[in-house]
């Protein structure tokens, strides 16, 4: 019985050791090829960089990989980077952060499509329906139109001589028949940058960004890897009929922003919020009684809206428009675009109010004084001169007198 005690323990003690020494090892020993890890760069050197994989364990990355057109290595010892496990040789386990277009053999590109692994290429010409593209070194490759860049540009040839990064999403035929996307690689990167961003984009937050494409309703700004929508409405204070007489493709602007919905993937930007408020500043501006210039910029039955300064329109209500006559319609009086004095008579800055009349003009006041003073010279009873005591009088007199005549 005792003997049967002791050799029980054993394997659990086996078992138990072999769990110790399996956790001291990171998951990189034990990595499926095409796997994705971060690590940070341990050492540099002219063939290989070498990454952490946790306790004693290293991998290598050709340092190829990570220089620019140039020659210079972007990186430095201590950046942590990902890369992909491609497999382990001669005890090495090699990783790479995208196959390059330097990469040999048909082995590299199925393994890459296998295992999700982004492949280096370079465009080397359109072709029908999209582009052709050497990967690996000499292997060709196709790229539809429709795959290349998040969007589709006019002029498609400006791809060609770039080394893009692609996703391989067909591979047939012994690798005699592969198919690339660029735009599966931009999307997943996307992705990325979006998921970063939810925990420091908020509402009301001021940022830069860049004008990526202008639309009727509006333009859509990069701002640090995601895409805002600046409403027309939302581009100023004063009213925008055609965006590109505002905006253009790579113009930087200042934005802030209004909302968020990462649900729908929607956020949205105004510059307008960015300004000063015009209506701060209407009282001292456009104090009752005050005369200005403006222009009318929209009718309707009830009157006309007359812009006064960007943001700032004011009304003319119908009944002070047609000159005294009455008018069913303000545009039988003024149409869009035509310049018109008016007269403060009420400002409300809260309400964002402004009641407008039509300001009589100096020609029109001495119009008004010439037609006053004909009318007095008619009206009026016409003083007795000591010299002449034959005036014919006023009609009323004159009537008197038929009447004492009858008599």
């Amino acid at each position: 019985m005792d003997d049967t005690k002791n050799d029980n323990p054993e394997p659990e003690k086996e078992e138990s050791f072999a769990d110790l020494l399996d956790k001291s090892f990171v998951a990189g020993d034990r990595l499926e090829p095409g796997e994705q890890i971060e690590a940070a760069i341990v050492k540099i050197t002219s063939e290989c960089i070498f990454i952490d994989l946790g306790g004693k364990s290293e991998g290598i990355i050709e340092t190829k990989e990570l220089q620019d057109e140039e020659g210079t290595c972007t990186v430095k010892e201590g950046d942590v980077i990902k890369a992909y496990f491609l497999s382990s040789e001669r005890g090495e386990k090699l990783f790479s952060v995208k196959l390059g277009s330097g990469s040999g053999g048909n082995e590299h590109l199925e393994n890459a499509f296998q295992n999700g692994i982004p492949v280096e290429g370079s465009v080397v010409k359109e072709i029908k329906g999209g582009f052709e593209v050497k990967v690996a070194g000499t292997v060709r490759a196709f790229c539809p139109y429709s795959q290349m860049g998040l969007r589709r540009v006019e002029d498609a040839s400006v791809y060609v001589g770039q080394k893009p990064v692609f996703k391989i999403t067909e591979y047939k035929q012994d690798g005699r028949n592969i198919v690339l996307s660029n735009r599966a690689v931009l999307e997943a990167e996307q992705r990325e940058r979006k998921e970063a961003l939810k925990s420091t984009l908020r509402e009301d937050m001021v940022l830069t960004g860049t004008v990526t494409s202008v639309r009727d309703f509006g333009a859509f700004v990069d701002i640090g890897g995601v895409e805002g929508l600046i409403p027309i409405s939302e581009l100023g204070w004063s009213r925008v009929d055609n965006v590109s007489d505002v905006l253009h493709a790579g113009q930087e602007v200042e934005v802030k922003i209004i909302s968020i919905d990462w649900d729908k993937e929607r956020i949205g930007l105004s510059m307008k919020a960015v300004l000063p408020d015009p209506w701060d500043s209407v009282a001292m501006q456009f104090p009752a009684g005050s005369t200005h210039t403006g222009t009318v910029v929209r009718l309707a039955k009830f009157g006309a809206f007359v812009s006064l300064a960007p943001g700032i329109d004011g009304l003319v209500h119908i009944s002070k428009l047609g000159g005294g006559k009455r008018i069913a319609h303000a545009g039988e009086a003024v149409t869009e675009g035509d310049t018109l004095d008016v007269t403060v008579e009420s400002a409300d800055p809260e309400k964002r109010r402004i009641s407008l009349t039509v300001a009589i003009t100096a020609q029109q006041k001495q119009d008004a004084a010439d037609e006053d003073a004909l009318i007095q010279q008619y009206v009026q009873k016409p003083a007795k001169s000591a010299a002449s005591t034959e005036s014919l009088g006023t009609l009323g007199d004159l009537l008197k007198e038929k009447l004492s005549q009858k008599k």
